[in-house]
């Protein structure tokens, strides 16, 4: 996956990223942070007017937020199509398709270049070199080609359980897709390069805003899943949780091969978290 800038925006061009091992610039406010998030995280037309680590220290804190502007259209397509008379599979087909759009399948091609830097068992140089390259190797595509299935099959599942739980399941996992973006992006997790998304966002958020934005994420959720009764808050909570120790697991295997994360390894961590929540939805319903 290239390393994701801004969506394009007038004006001068960005900053040279400061590295992670440079002190964090002054937070941004929370404007600057959500033009940060949903610029680098999403499609939406946003003008980002800090390309920074301050404003990346606001900007991924917030990135549950454009995640849940990501998941109520996709569960709003899905719904769409069963009121038209559509059948859960394609609602699912339509609600996984969704986020591919709206971020330009930017999370599926960093989980494809680090499968393959992962699968190429080699040192974490010529690793990253591989991860850096336009081309999708055979561990890559096999990696798309079962978590496509996986999350399609989950939603499929859900909607057929019950078009609330489909739409639940949905957003939830859209969202904590960008929370494990968060605690992926908390202090103590170094930039495996000097350059590229990594480094602009590795360890810019504190641990404390991490852990909030957890509880808030996993609060809300529950909260949702309450509309479906005691099994839909089980639901939500341990969908929350359970993709977030994926994600986590993930991050520290990458850490040990990489050094450090990159923007491919976010995109991995969030497509990981989203296929995770999506099937512990169906488990525990």
């Amino acid at each position: 996956m290239s390393t994701p800038p801004p969506n394009p925006s007038p004006g001068p061009p960005p900053e040279r990223p400061e590295t992670p091992t440079t002190p964090v610039t002054p937070a941004a406010s929370w404007s600057d942070g959500l033009r940060f998030a949903f610029g680098t995280l999403t499609v939406f037309p946003v003008t980002v007017r800090r390309w920074d680590r301050g404003a990346a220290r606001t900007g991924m804190t917030l990135a549950s937020v454009a995640g849940l502007a990501v998941g109520v259209p996709a569960a709003a397509t899905g719904l769409l199509l069963l009121v038209l008379g559509a059948g859960p599979l394609l609602a699912a087909v339509a609600s996984a398709a969704v986020p591919a759009v709206l971020t330009r399948g930017l999370h599926l091609d960093g989980l494809a270049d680090t499968a393959d830097g992962l699968g190429s068992g080699k040192p974490a140089e010529d690793a990253l070199r591989i991860m850096k390259r336009s081309d999708i190797g055979p561990f890559g595509v096999v990696t798309l080609l079962f978590v496509l299935l996986a999350q399609v099959a989950a939603l499929a599942q859900a909607y057929g359980d019950s078009w609330g739980r489909g739409v639940l399941a949905a957003v939830v996992s859209a969202t904590v897709g960008r929370l494990a973006l968060t605690l992926a992006a908390r202090a103590g997790v170094p930039g495996a390069r000097p350059e590229g998304l990594g480094a602009v966002v590795a360890g810019v958020v504190p641990v404390r805003a991490g852990l909030l934005a957890a509880a808030v994420v996993t609060a809300v959720a529950a909260a949702a899943g309450a509309l479906l009764g005691a099994y839909g808050v089980l639901g939500a909570v341990l969908a929350v949780l359970l993709a977030c120790a994926a994600a986590e697991s993930l991050l520290r295997h990458c850490t040990r091969r990489f050094g450090g994360v990159t923007g491919d390894v976010f995109g991995a961590l969030e497509e990981t978290a989203v296929t995770v929540a999506l099937v512990a939805f169906c488990l525990f319903a």
